[in-house]
């Protein structure tokens, strides 16, 4: 009932005057008759303030000009009907002209008061949605991916507010079309965009528009543009930073891994180059040389791999392969006497649509892996199908890993502590594990509690139509 009284009363613009001119005749009627039977209790020209009703609905509606005419038929009827001589538009007694004069001037003053009491609660409603509607731009476009993506329900939300039939808001100062009206956005002198509404407005919204809702949508736009430049700028900071860490990893790792292999090549090389070396002490020499080259080119294909991911060209190439008669080949290169790896895989798994090279560099890595921190132990490679997931766990026996260092060994170049006094090696396998891995749909984690050996899961996606890998005779399992 409230909203209601109030989207009539306070109005912008004030209502038809034809409904004006017939309410303030009626209610000038209204009261006329009302005062014939009141004239036997009180005086008639103490009756004319009754007229300030009609003058103040009327004026309050309709605004000042037909209050002022309500005034003026109120004052006429009032001196027509009621003060003698009744009947003609002519006051007998001075007093009676007294109280009508008196009573147009407090009818006009109140017609007045009552259009400028209805101006400043309208301004007033007017400014309060407008600063709803603040606050909803605010959240659209400060809480938004971008503010290119918001400005769809931004525009929507300022014509549904202001009851416009379009507007549009836009990052650039478009030439207005046809039937259309373009209010420029700046800040601090430079364009930021435009808002963009139909020319048939009326001259009240397009002042409305102009200088009140345009300043303060230039405000929003512009904070939101500035968030999100400073977003961008602290992703690019975030991604420098990181760069200089994979740089100053990979010098340390140039250093120490490349230099010692190298190192050992060389006094390798010079000590063959002596002619009195006994045959078996030359062997020896020939393989560490063979032995730390190996090392040395297996480190460079990882730094290689590392960068194929870390510049996001390592596109996978997919096609149906086999997770079984990868596993089953790489056991065989790493453990040629099956003493090291114990492959328990499920008889029927389907086939994944993946890179297999990209699969087999990621569990050769895992292997190698394993094997070097299981010691003695043999490493358990188990596979089976679980839902729609292929399911292999690389399981080693070793020291395992503390729960807080779980999240950082997919990391490149990183070490948990304590491991590199033990073994030697990147910290690249596990980084280029999950970066091939991931590459092909697949997720891969790893499982730990210390002294109780770790477990590595990595579980690739199987589609329904998925053929099933033919039996693998080469290599039972072991």
């Amino acid at each position: 009932m409230r909203a209601r009284a109030s989207r009539v009363f306070l109005r912008p613009e004030p209502a038809p005057a034809v409904a004006g001119v017939l309410v303030a005749a009626l209610a000038v009627a209204a009261i006329t008759a009302l005062i014939f039977p009141l004239r036997q209790i009180s005086p008639p020209a103490s009756m004319g303030v009754a007229y300030m009703l009609a003058v103040l609905l009327v004026s309050t509606i309709w605004g000042l000009r037909l209050g002022l005419l309500t005034a003026l038929a109120s004052a006429a009827a009032f001196n027509f009907f009621h003060l003698p001589p009744r009947g003609r538009f002519s006051v007998a007694d001075e007093h009676n002209a007294v109280a009508l004069g008196i009573f147009f001037v407090a009818a006009i003053v109140a017609a007045w008061v009552a259009d400028l009491a209805r101006s400043r609660a309208s301004e007033a409603q007017q400014r309060r949605h407008e600063a709803d509607l603040s606050a909803d731009l605010a959240r659209i476009l400060l809480s938004g991916a971008s503010p290119r993506a918001s400005l769809a329900d931004a525009s929507r939300r300022l014509a549904q507010a202001l009851d416009l039939p379009a507007a549009r808001i836009a990052l650039e100062d478009p030439a207005p079309a046809a039937g259309e009206r373009s209010f420029a956005l700046t800040h601090d002198g430079r364009p930021i965009g435009a808002l963009v509404v139909g020319t048939d407005i009326a001259p009240a919204m397009g002042r409305r528009l102009e200088q009140r809702v345009v300043p303060a949508l230039e405000a929003l736009l512009a904070a939101a543009l500035e968030r999100d430049r400073l977003q961008t700028e602290v992703v690019e900071t975030r991604a420098l930073r990181r760069s200089d860490e994979l740089k100053t990893a990979l010098l340390h790792s140039v250093s120490h891994d490349l230099r010692t292999p190298l190192t050992a090549i060389i006094a390798a090389g010079s000590a063959l180059g002596d002619g009195d070396l006994p045959h078996d002490d030359r062997a020896e020499l020939g393989n560490a040389v063979v032995e730390e080259a190996t090392r040395l080119t297996s480190l460079v294909e990882k730094l290689l791999d590392l960068s194929l991911l870390q510049g996001h060209v390592a596109a996978p190439r997919r096609q149906w392969c086999s997770v079984e008669e990868i596993l089953r080949e790489l056991a065989h290169q790493l453990d040629p006497d099956g003493t090291r790896i114990a492959l328990s895989l499920a008889p029927d798994l389907p086939l994944v649509r993946a890179d297999a090279a990209q699969l087999e560099r990621a569990f050769a890595n895992l292997l190698e892996n394993a094997t070097r921190y299981s010691g003695a132990e043999r490493v358990s490679v188990r596979g089976r199908l679980v839902g729609d997931r292929l399911m292999i766990r690389v399981i080693d026996r070793g020291p395992g890993i503390a729960h807080e260092e779980l999240g950082r060994i997919f990391e490149a170049f990183y070490r948990a502590p304590g491991q590199s006094a033990r073994h030697t090696g990147s910290g690249l396998g596990l980084a280029i594990v999950k970066g091939f891995i991931e590459a092909n749909g697949g997720r891969v984690w790893a499982e730990s509690l210390p002294g109780q050996g770790t477990s590595f899961v990595v579980a690739l996606p199987i589609e329904h139509d998925a053929p099933i890998a033919a039996p693998q005779e080469a290599a039972p399992l072991r």
